[in-house]
Formats: structure tokens, sequence, C-alpha cells
């Protein structure tokens, strides 16, 4: 799957022989969110890329999920990985169509507010349309402003908000 536009971004799979690019975009993410934790409850580890790394990729395996890189001039600039996080659910209290659900995305610093992260986010809700789900979730940082900016110019809106208080 590739996708070019006037910036020569291309979108594709993943492959192992991005595995090192993918680790560092990783890291990229964890410390941005690091940064942005006013509480600094999350950190970033030595283990963290290549542990990181092997549960993103589990998880896809596991869950019947893709990774999608942007390309732009032969480096590595962005990932999306998502997986079809369930079947239709219904229980007493819920009815759910089968979703698709965003577990990771990041588009590195110097290349945002590029079209990067639109072409990624535009391919992974045309894989969900394939794979018949009806609905994409995605978590994002409460203190992660211009994400949230961004995913509500993209359609997206709050269905729950997790809250905390500082005791």
């Amino acid at each position: 799957m590739t996708l070019n536009n006037k910036r020569n971004i291309k979108i594709t799979e993943y492959s192992e022989k991005y595995s090192e690019e993918v680790k560092e975009l990783l890291i990229e993410l964890q410390e941005h969110i690091a940064d942005l934790d006013k509480e600094k409850y999350n950190i970033l580890t030595d283990q963290f890329g290549e542990q990181y790394f092997e549960k993103t990729i589990k998880e896809v395996q596991e869950h019947n999920g893709k990774i999608l890189l942007a390309q732009e001039d032969d480096k590595i600039t962005g990932l999306i990985a998502g997986i079809i996080n369930n079947e239709a659910e219904e229980s007493f209290c819920f009815r759910a169509p089968k979703r698709g659900k965003i577990t990771e995305f990041i588009v590195s610093e110097k290349f945002r507010s590029h079209g990067t992260g639109k072409l990624l986010l535009e391919k992974m809700e045309d894989f969900f349309k394939k794979s018949g789900c009806r609905d994409v979730l995605l978590e994002v940082f409460g203190s992660n402003k211009e994400a949230r900016k961004f995913y509500c110019s993209k359609g997206y809106g709050e269905r729950t908000v997790e809250m905390m208080k500082k005791l």
C-alpha cells in the first residue's frame, strides 16, 4: 500500500526492516507524553523501546491489526498501529458493533503539520472499514492538547473522560 502526495509522503505497511526506526518513534512518543505529564507518572526507561516495541507487535498480531508507516525521503517519519478491538459485543447493559482501535500514533516532531498524520489516519480508517468495523476508538493523553485538537478536526469526539485528583 503506497500513497503519495505533493510532499512525497509514502504510506507503507510495517516490515521487520523498519524495526529500529519504529522503536525510535515509540521512544519519541513516550518522551513527548512524559514531557506533557504534569504528575510525572509517565517515564522513559532504558528498556522502553525494546519492550514497548515487542508489546505493540504482539498486540497487532494477536488482534488482526496493522502498523502503517509514513516515509519521506527514505526516512520513517510517522506510524500508526491499529487493532480490531472486538467482534460485535452485547450484554445486559451494552451493545457495540465491531470496532477498530488505534493503539499508537506518532508523527516525528519535525514532520508534523505537513499532512503525514492525516494520511496515516485515513489509511488506518480504510483498513478498519474493509475489516467490517463500524467505529474507531482511540485514547489521547488529556494534556496533549495538539493531538486532541487534531482528532476533533478529523471528526473524533469524546465518549468517556477519565478524571483524576491529586490527594
